[in-house]
């Protein structure tokens, strides 16, 4: 789930329709006519050719990429070929993330089973080409990023014009050629290969011989204030302990600031050894240095990572290490390897897919899996899983929505590291089943029979039972947010909700802004300002007119309980949270668990995110596990000595809330009813209750502001206040050699 957008009206200026999406031109070779024609692409431009980049629309982005990061996606050009649902996610991602160009390319035609993946796409788009069914709708998530199609066989020429190249739908001999194109290009391409067959996925990464990981893990560089250096060799440097350091043994660090020791202030890093809570040594010999005397700040240097990747060709044969993401199913990955390789070998001889439900089209899958087992030397498995092997053959043609919905999102992230080194991207093979999500009975091959319907690749792995059950479904959401959209889109395609007796809720109290439009992809500019829940319902109602959905602005909490009553929970048949504080997600986790519904929790946090499902009588449920509190620093030292970021942000807030709020707020409660308040200021009679008081007459007295220049001359004493009477103070009463009961320097 990525972001949007650049300069408003940037369409419209200039020779616009020269910049506009062509189907058959690819968006690379349209930005570099625009180019040429002396046009800045993508968006507004700094004079230099540059994307100025929307902070309104990109802050979020912003706040996790950084500028760096964000100018390199501005500048990159994508290919996503093949427009199945998997497609149609990753391309769409990567709209959001505002990069240069995406090019979609699709030689097959729309047909009903698309329909189940592909949100871009509905019944009038049967017979038509996938990609250039789709270039119109992806435009709009983002008129800074140039959407063209090309509905020709590709070739390697056409892959050079590209920073990135994903694949979704491509044989294996053919992707073995154009990965060997792509590493032998200058500079190399980076490669995705990627597949979702019903409830199996996998992804292939090859961004080249070598790449530079520029910043592996996104975080802020740790930091430490010193508290002492020792003249020793390993120089051992001690932090002050109000804090735990989070160095580790390797990293390396270089030193500021230091008195004494300024040896140290030379800029070299130095690498870190016996890392400690409070302390650590660093490989120097400082005997001969000169003896520390105060201050120093020691920051962690993140150094680039250059990586290696092997090539599709050698991978297919020795694969490495697989990145696992359920430790449960270690063993799970040779043979899902396998599986993708024997996929390859029975479309290649019969030029389809296994029938669902065929037994004799499954067990010549198995024949062909064994073969390729036998065939392998350090990755043999002594014995294959038959039956989930037959559960892959079934439904191998089916592209389910929260499959490629998933891996459209781990592709567009990939492509993100790709273009900019940030981020340690997926570093080859990664292989993803969830065969948990099948029914519990045994299916019949006659209820996996096409019905003609848009939801027959569903219907082809879980049966039309299943499916008639999800349309009848009482789906109550809330929050329609980033998350919310997803879930909106996802359910939609799905048919959840979509039958005669079904029903969808969804509540959001917000209203669109600008900085919505990166991520929740749903809205368009034009809905700034409108409901987020009834645009959001009237987008997801036009990727399926099925959907039966009632969009409320309530908050969901104890004063809309009449809205959301006994009734109403009663009828539910699953809740699920899209929301983005803890105190909602408590309360909806109370009222789940009150009434036995089951609660689908998630929530993201930059690139982190976390998934909880709440089952009745079978999981915990949300309120049952906590977070551990966040460690907070003494007021005393907030208010008096703030040394860190944190502490200089707690004493802003503090200082904010007591002179724009609370002041305020007591002088409000006084002039609405002075013989009331000052009832209960009598009756309180503390020194909190005389504060109050001098804040109130303050204002209304000896700071109280009649025109807009006293407004000035007031923010002029108070900054005056802050930053230079309370700093002499305190330098006043804690000089410079000032020391501790212990004799220790202050």
């Amino acid at each position: 789930m990525l972001p949007t957008k650049r300069a408003d009206g940037a369409e419209d200026s200039g020779d616009a329709a020269a910049k506009k999406a062509r189907v058959g031109e690819s968006a690379a070779e349209a930005g570099s006519e625009a180019m040429v024609a002396g046009e800045p692409v993508g968006g507004g431009s700094n004079g230099n050719g540059v994307a100025e980049i929307d902070e309104d629309l990109h802050s979020r982005q912003l706040a996790v990429y950084g500028r760096e990061t964000m100018r390199l996606l501005f500048a990159s050009n994508v290919l996503v070929s093949g427009l199945n649902g998997l497609g149609a996610e990753t391309a769409k991602n990567l709209a959001l993330a505002g990069v240069k160009s995406v090019t979609l390319h699709d030689v097959e035609n729309v047909d009903m089973w698309d329909l189940s993946g592909n949100f871009f796409l509905s019944e009038d788009d049967i017979g038509k080409n996938r990609a250039a069914a789709c270039v119109e709708k992806l435009q709009e998530l983002n008129n800074a990023v140039l959407v063209s199609a090309v509905t020709e066989e590709l070739t390697t020429e056409h892959l050079s014009k590209f920073q990135a190249v994903v694949f979704t739908n491509l044989s294996l001999d053919k992707a073995v050629e154009f990965n060997d194109y792509c590493r032998s290009h200058q500079p190399p391409i980076p490669f995705i290969k990627t597949e979702v067959c019903g409830l199996f996925g996998s992804v292939f990464c090859d961004f080249g011989p070598e790449f530079t990981v520029l910043d592996v893990d996104g975080e802020d560089p740790h930091t430490g204030i010193i508290a002492s250096i020792s003249n020793d060799n390993p120089a051992m440097v001690s932090c002050v302990d109000d804090e735990r350091l989070e160095f580790q043994d390797g990293d390396l660090v270089v030193f500021t600031e230091v008195s004494g020791m300024t040896e140290l202030n030379d800029g070299k890093p130095r690498k870190i050894v016996d890392a400690r809570p409070f302390s650590f040594c660093i490989e120097e010999d400082t005997r001969n240095f000169g003896i520390y005397a105060k201050g120093g700040i020691v920051t962690q240097v993140k150094e680039p990572m250059i990586l290696e990747f092997k090539s599709l060709r050698e991978c297919i044969k020795e694969p490495g290490n697989f990145l696992l993401s359920d430790f449960s199913k270690y063993q799970r990955p040779p043979l899902l390897h396998f599986a993708f390789l024997a996929l390859d070998n029975f479309r290649k001889k019969f030029g389809r897919f296994p029938v669902a439900g065929c037994d004799q089209d499954a067990r010549k899958f198995v024949e062909f899996t064994a073969s390729i087992n036998e065939a392998a030397i350090d990755y043999k498995m002594d014995e294959l899983d038959e039956k989930l092997l037959q559960h892959f053959a079934s439904g191998s043609r089916a592209v389910l929505n929260p499959m490629a919905a998933m891996f459209g999102g781990i592709v567009g992230q990939e492509v993100v590291k790709a273009c900019s080194g940030k981020f340690h991207p997926q570093y080859q093979f990664f292989y993803f089943d969830s065969l948990e999500s099948l029914p519990t009975y045994a299916l019949d091959p006659k209820d996996l029979k096409p019905l003609n319907s848009r939801y027959d690749a569903q219907i082809s792995v879980f049966g039309s039972k299943l499916q008639k059950k999800m349309r009848d479904s009482n789906i109550f959401v809330v929050g329609s947010g980033a998350l919310g959209c997803e879930f909106l889109k996802n359910f939609a395609l799905m048919g959840v909700s979509c039958g005669r007796k079904g029903k969808l809720t969804i509540t959001d109290d917000d209203v669109i802004e600008k900085s919505n439009l990166s991520r929740q992809f749903l809205f368009r500019d034009w809905n700034i300002g409108q409901a987020k829940s009834t645009v959001a319902a009237t987008a997801a109602s036009a990727i399926n007119s099925s959907l039966h959905i009632d969009a409320l602005q309530n908050r969901a909490c104890p004063e809309t309980e009449h809205v959301f009553n006994d009734a109403f929970w009663e009828g539910l048949d699953a809740v699920i949270n899209a929301l983005d504080n803890v105190n909602a997600r408590m309360y909806m986790d109370m009222r789940c668990l009150y009434f036995q519904k089951p609660l689908l929790e998630s929530g993201t946090l930059g690139p982190k995110c976390n998934t909880q499902m709440v089952i009745p009588h079978l999981t915990e449920n949300y309120g049952a596990s906590r977070d551990p509190p966040e460690k907070q620093a003494p007021m005393c030292t907030v208010h008096s000595f703030p040394h860190n970021i944190d502490h200089c942000l707690t004493w802003a807030r503090s200082e904010f809330e007591g002179l724009l709020e609370k002041t305020p707020n007591e002088v409000n409660s006084f002039m609405s009813n002075p013989a009331e308040y000052a009832a209960a200021m009598r009756k309180a009679g503390d020194a909190q209750a005389r504060e109050l008081l001098e804040r109130v007459r303050e204002c209304l007295d000896k700071e109280r502001c009649y025109k807009f220049e006293d407004c000035i001359a007031w923010a002029r004493l108070k900054f005056e206040d802050y930053f230079s009477n309370r700093v002499k103070q305190l330098t006043f009463t804690f000089p410079e050699d000032a020391a501790t009961s212990t004799g220790a320097p202050f």
